[in-house]
């Protein structure tokens, strides 16, 4: 199916219920995905706990750090401009003011108010700006807020900027760490591998010790992902980013050893990913202090 096409229809089933409120929108799609009674009354494990944020944690600096332009200002402010990846072009309102002739060989067009729209350019001799500017657009008119009720999300501009095309010495999968962190404090380190073909995740400690657990997708023990040179530099980064904050997943690169940001995730799988054993998700969820939120 085309991915415009599929785009469309989903937001459409997002827009049909858009008159259910976040917390039973919450309900529903936690039952839904994950087939468990969501508990936002009590809650106790990491989903339930992320869902509970979505719904009631109206924070107002998570717009900031949803909004992929806004939160390069929160970035250089608490590490330095020197982690960011460089923009080439952008922001722009509209895929009209996108002038591709000033644009390198190789770049990465992406939207600023969700997730998901992102397209990557190898070749621009090659590159389909028809589909691109078409595709971006229909990202640009859809409210990402609805499709998770995920409440940093709502509200957001849309724009289109273009960042500098990175590449690591394998030339193909970027290793990217997204450190699961709490009050500032790292906690777990999420490594995914094999996106294009098998897709499979490892978790580790902050020590780089093996955690024989799942979150989704299958771990795989005998995959050997060495340990980041670079890892107490990325621990530091990840608890300045995360400092003051309930918890956040701080996505990080790393390409020839030089750490690089990606993104704040505030909501990890908007709360609806399958741990398992479930008493992981539980033992996330204990790391959540939710008082700091009410």
């Amino acid at each position: 199916m085309n991915k415009i096409v599929k785009d469309n229809i989903i937001h459409l089933i997002y827009m049909l219920l858009s008159p259910l409120s976040d917390r039973t929108f919450s309900i529903i799609q936690h039952r839904i995905v994950n087939g468990r009674r969501l508990n936002l009354d009590n809650p106790e494990s990491y989903n339930d706990k992320i869902h509970w944020i979505k719904v009631y944690d109206h924070n107002p600096v998570y717009h900031k750090l949803a909004d992929k332009i806004e939160v390069r200002k929160w970035v250089s402010e608490r590490i330095g401009e020197k982690y960011l990846i460089p923009i080439v072009g952008g922001p722009w309102n509209n895929c009209e003011e996108i002038d591709y002739d000033k644009l390198p060989d190789k770049f990465v067009l992406k939207c600023t108010h969700d997730s998901g729209g992102i397209l990557i350019c190898h070749d621009k001799k090659t590159f389909d700006i028809h589909y691109a500017n078409r595709f971006l657009t229909n990202r640009m008119n859809h409210d990402y807020y609805l499709h998770g009720r995920e409440w940093a999300y709502k509200g957001l501009v849309p724009k289109v900027y273009a960042e500098k095309y990175m590449v690591d010495e394998s030339g193909v999968e970027l290793k990217d760490y997204k450190v699961f962190c709490f009050d500032g404090v790292p906690k777990v380190i999420q490594v995914d591998f094999g996106r294009y073909t098998k897709h499979e995740r490892n978790l580790y400690t902050t020590d780089w010790r093996y955690i024989p657990v799942q979150i989704k997708y299958p771990t795989n023990p005998d995959h050997q992902i060495d340990k980041p040179k670079c890892l107490e530099e990325m621990l530091d980064i990840a608890t300045k980013l995360s400092a003051g904050l309930i918890q956040a997943r701080i996505d990080l690169y790393v390409i020839y050893d030089k750490v690089y940001f990606g993104e704040i995730t505030l909501y990890h799988g908007s709360g609806c990913e399958k741990f398992k054993p479930i008493e992981f998700g539980h033992e996330m969820g204990s790391y959540i202090n939710l008082n700091q939120g009410k």
